[in-house]
């Protein structure tokens, strides 16, 4: 028996889109307001307590009051997800993404530029990056990502050979986060992308920051691997703000997928301390 399809409006999932986008601004995820309480009380560094304190402060006076989390509210990622029995009808889903962002941001900072090399921005922080999945099911689910670039400034990819092994892995990693000391807003959230190829590794590095903190990966090779790089990680010194202390990174998340006998590729992207990410399910 056939499943009817569902109908859904591009009215309705651009309504839902720029609300999720506007509260995504001021509302940090609840995951990572816990996670940072948790901090507080494992920072060993008096300098790096207080600094988390006023991390929090923040993050209650941004909520309390509707306003930005961080003056850079970044470039719109949005993931979406439509399901195979869905009909979307009343217009084109990528303009109403676009109208979306578009009123999200209209009392908020435009980052975005039309053209890498001339710099014009284009006014209204469109247009977004977005990546479609097709996946079974009646619904639509939208996650997005407010994501500033002082974190992402610091992303790496490496086409490694498979002879590196994890402990390559693991040293590419640490080395990522070394290098960006304060300059990705420590206490940092720690995306890793493993398998693939060029053009997936680092999408695998940005999904694993759309995860929950505190949520291991199902693969108990993956979920011992991320415990071991968040050591290694808080062991750097480096500290909140990049002022010295022992939490560096809240957390480290690690996706894997499928590659080639040949290769072994590696992606890091970081989040910052105002990891602004929500979703919906419509």
């Amino acid at each position: 028996m056939t499943t009817p399809a569902r109908t859904i409006s591009v009215a309705f999932v651009r309504r839902a889109l720029a609300a999720l986008l506007s509260e995504a601004a001021w509302k940090l995820p609840t995951d990572y307001v816990a996670a940072l309480r948790r901090a507080r009380q494992q920072e060993a560094a008096a300098l790096g307590r207080e600094i988390i304190e006023i991390l929090l402060t923040n993050a209650d006076r941004a909520r309390a009051e509707r306003l930005p989390s961080c003056q850079d509210t970044g470039m719109a990622i949005i993931f979406v997800e439509v399901g195979q029995q869905v009909h979307l009808v009343g217009g084109d889903l990528n303009a109403a993404i676009e109208e979306a962002v578009r009123q999200a941001y209209r009392p908020l900072r435009k980052s975005v530029v039309a053209d890498p090399i001339l710099r014009e921005n284009t006014g209204d922080n469109t247009p977004p990056i977005v990546h479609y999945a097709i996946v079974p099911g009646h619904h639509v689910r939208l996650r997005v990502m407010l994501k500033g670039f002082g974190a992402e400034l610091m992303s790496r990819l490496a086409m490694f050979p498979p002879a590196v092994g994890v402990d390559g892995v693991k040293q590419f990693v640490v080395e990522t986060v070394e290098r960006a000391g304060p300059n990705a807003c420590p206490p940092v959230i720690v995306g890793v992308g493993l398998g693939g190829s060029f053009d997936t590794v680092g999408l695998l590095a940005k999904k694993a920051l759309l995860r929950r903190l505190g949520t291991p990966n199902p693969a108990p090779h993956l979920a011992a691997l991320e415990r071991e790089l968040l050591d290694e990680i808080n062991a750097l010194g480096i500290g909140p703000q990049g002022f010295g202390g022992t939490v560096t990174a809240l957390g480290v998340h690690v996706e894997a997928a499928p590659t080639h006998i040949a290769a072994l590729p590696v992606a890091v992207n970081l989040n910052c301390s105002a990891p602004r990410r929500a979703e919906v399910i419509l």
